[in-house]
């Protein structure tokens, strides 16, 4: 009897010490887990405030909106307000405007453009379509463009010349104001008369055949945050097709490969 005790004890204790070596050995991944994550706060943080401090010092003007880190190792992207995203180094010293590219078997990856694609979609999903100037077609809408268009660009007026063709397709153009030459500038004040005419269509059309309309400069209009918008889009000339996904088409694309880009 003490015997058969005496081996049920021993039983249970080396299944007790099993289990809680089984249990300390799940813990460790964990716990390394946490640390590393952790770890990357810190030098995410660390970076951040060098990077915010080295601009502020140089450029006061220049405001930071966001440090992220990207798969190079020290390399991390920073957005910078109303402008382009840039690369910088973590002690905030090191600046690199451009795009960073992953090359692996098979081709090579814009990963600047991927990362674009998703923040684009998500600025182009927060727009009014009610402050647009939309060409929609007769019958089903088959698809979408959203156009950041000036009125004195030749390749934006090519490109008006072709909603027709576009409509007939299915394709519905949605414009958004970008003046090129800046707010206040003497496109501005005719892309804003446009964009407060009674009706915008007439307006926008005459512009873009060169015709003159009479100046309407409203202060309810949307020309200012749609300039601002296209700029967080990394747009800085007209016409700037944006896609639902977020893709970017910079320049005129004639309307049956615009179609072809839709799938139409």
């Amino acid at each position: 009897m003490k015997t058969l005790l005496a081996t049920a004890l021993l039983t249970c204790a080396t299944i007790g010490g099993s289990l809680a070596a089984t249990s300390a050995l799940a813990e460790k991944p964990k716990a390394a887990a946490e640390k590393n994550e952790v770890s990357a706060k810190q030098d995410i943080d660390l970076a951040r405030k060098n990077i915010t401090s080295a601009l502020a010092a140089a450029r006061p003007d220049l405001v930071v909106t966001d440090v992220v880190k990207t798969p190079v190792e020290g390399i991390y992207k920073t957005t910078i307000s109303n402008g382009p995203a840039v690369y910088s180094t973590a002690d905030g010293q090191f600046f690199m405007a451009g795009e960073l590219f992953r090359v692996q078997p098979g081709g090579i990856v814009n990963l600047t453009e991927q990362e674009m694609n998703g923040e684009r979609a998500k600025l182009l999903a927060g727009m009014d379509v009610k402050d647009m100037i939309v060409f929609s077609p007769k019958g089903d809408v088959k698809g979408v463009v959203s156009v950041f268009t000036d009125v004195d660009c030749g390749y934006c007026q090519k490109l008006h010349q072709e909603v027709p063709q576009l409509n007939a397709m299915g394709i519905e153009v949605r414009y958004m104001a970008f003046p090129r030459m800046g707010i206040g500038s003497g496109a501005y004040n005719k892309i804003v008369s446009a964009w407060c005419a009674a009706d915008k269509q007439d307006a926008l059309t005459k512009l873009k055949a060169r015709q003159s309309i009479p100046e309407n400069l409203c202060k309810t209009n949307p020309v200012n945050e749609q300039y601002a918008t296209g700029q967080q889009m990394g747009i800085s000339g007209t016409p700037a097709i944006v896609l639902g996904n977020g893709e970017l088409i910079p320049g005129y694309v004639p309307a049956d490969r615009l179609a072809a880009r839709l799938g139409l």
